[in-house]
């Protein structure tokens, strides 16, 4: 029986991909397990296994086409003693009931979506806008991707300062998991961006150690779920050294990745650690938001003299955002951006939670309510200026944040908030975040889980007496 061959869904959030190269010709014999094609999803390039037997009759999609939907049939193959020619010109049967109830194909075209919250926390990217001072009115700006921002600030930082060098898992040959060193071993080589054995614990320490030595390392941890098995390099070694060698070791290093929650991936790798890096003296800790703050922000970070803790967000690699077409786009640690002005609320977020910021502040506008939005861009050392300087605009702040909130970066907020701006206050901090448990793996309790826009909506409501 002929069979069609799917572009498959790799990842919960994945709408179309690259078929990015057959691994097979028409003719070949495959057995379940072989890997038929690599393909680029929205988060990296997978491998792709067949599941039945049979010779490849035809492929339909050729490598290298880009947007293929998933659900649409890219080749088809042709069962144990089966004519391959004829299968190849004739069309394929129609699958039995049963499984096209257990997968449907889309009706409309549309493919199918698997459900889960977490695609709500970037739903609104697209029509965000981002204002940054920074920028010179007129500058020409450039749509590029967060994963694409953070490729372009590492590869200028070591065009130009050779001591700078990437490690970590699956970084080279395979380009980073989430292909954010895409490029950079065909540039730089092996020496300067180096595959690493899966031990944590290990490249952090050599990583920091080489920092010691004069270099400018930057580890990449495939998430910083991972990143647990190394946090003694980075809070004993790395953070430490500057205050106990009494000024005379400085530890230039980047520790990046993905942190917080992602998709239908649970509770072991959907966790927002900022909060525990930032509450540790001798480290940097930054969590942008925008791809130019990607860019900008790991560029500083790269020439810190300081151990930087850069936490990304797996969601937003794919999100596109324009970016200043600067020379040498550098932003300043420790700055917070006015991401949206307002007069009536101001909201405090940082990283994947300034989009839900924002996506509240347009919903309440239509009711008449204008909140500010503060993208606090460094959690440590904390822009309390700016955060006290809307405070006293609006008399009102809602802390939103992807994470949970118990001793979270809000509460530090809110602390702030009593202590130091106390007079300007009209109604008590409040915080909208995860609810406070491990994140559920099943979708209905996911989007129970994780901060929502329309409690936002709701928080801000209540400190406007509206």
């Amino acid at each position: 029986m002929t069979i069609e061959i799917k572009m498959p869904a790799l990842s919960p959030t994945m709408e179309e991909g690259t078929l990015a190269k057959w691994l097979v010709k028409e003719g070949d014999t495959v057995s379940s397990g072989d890997i038929l094609a690599e393909i680029e999803t929205d988060k990296a390039t997978m491998e792709f296994e067949a599941v039945d037997e049979g010779t490849v009759a035809k492929i339909l999609i050729p490598e290298g086409t880009d947007e293929v939907k998933v659900g649409t049939v890219i080749a088809v193959l042709a069962g144990e003693g089966e004519d391959a020619s004829a299968a190849a010109e004739a069309p394929a049967k129609p699958e039995p009931k049963a499984v096209q109830e257990e997968a449907p194909a889309p009706e409309s075209g549309e493919p199918t979506k698997m459900e889960t919250g977490a695609r709500n926390l970037v739903a609104s990217v697209e029509k965000a806008e981002i204002r940054d001072p920074e920028v010179p009115e007129g500058t020409e700006m450039v749509r590029m991707t967060v994963r694409e921002a953070l490729r372009d600030a590492m590869a200028e930082e070591m065009r130009t300062d050779d001591r700078v060098f990437v490690m970590g898992e699956e970084v080279a040959e395979y380009q980073g998991a989430y292909k954010v060193t895409q490029g950079l071993l065909e540039e730089f080589g092996d020496r300067r961006v180096i595959d690493t054995p899966i031990t944590e614990y290990g490249f952090a320490g050599v990583g920091t150690g080489a920092a010691m030595g004069g270099l400018r390392p930057i580890v990449e941890f495939m998430t910083f779920n991972f990143a647990m098995q190394a946090i003694d390099h980075i809070i004993n070694s790395a953070a430490k050294t500057n205050y106990m060698s009494g000024g005379q070791m400085r530890i230039p290093i980047v520790f990046r990745g993905p942190n917080g929650a992602a998709a239908r991936v649970a509770a072991q790798h959907s966790q927002n650690f900022a909060a525990w890096y930032a509450h540790v003296p001798g480290l940097v800790v930054i969590a942008p938001y925008s791809a130019a703050d990607a860019k900008g922000l790991m560029k500083a970070a790269i020439r810190s003299e300081d151990p930087v803790v850069f936490l990304e967000n797996e969601l937003m690699y794919g999100q596109s955002f324009d970016v200043p077409k600067l020379d040498d786009y550098v932003l300043p640690i420790g700055k917070a951006r006015i991401a949206r002005e307002g007069k009536d609320v101001t909201f405090v977020s940082y990283s994947i939670g300034v989009g839900v910021a924002l996506d509240a502040a347009g919903k309440l506008a239509e009711e008449g309510i204008e909140a500010e939005v503060v993208d606090l861009r460094t959690l440590r050392p904390l822009d309390r200026e700016t955060v006290l300087k809307s405070l006293a605009k609006t008399n009102r702040i809602v802390c939103v944040e992807e994470g949970w909130p118990t001793c979270s970066i809000s509460a530090e907020i809110a602390a702030i908030a009593m202590e130091e701006g106390f007079d300007d206050l009209d109604a008590p901090v409040l915080r909208v975040t995860n609810v406070d448990v491990p994140l559920p793996y099943a979708a209905n309790l996911e989007k129970l889980a994780l901060v929502k826009v329309e409690d936002v909506v709701a928080a801000a409501k209540k400190v406007c007496y509206r």
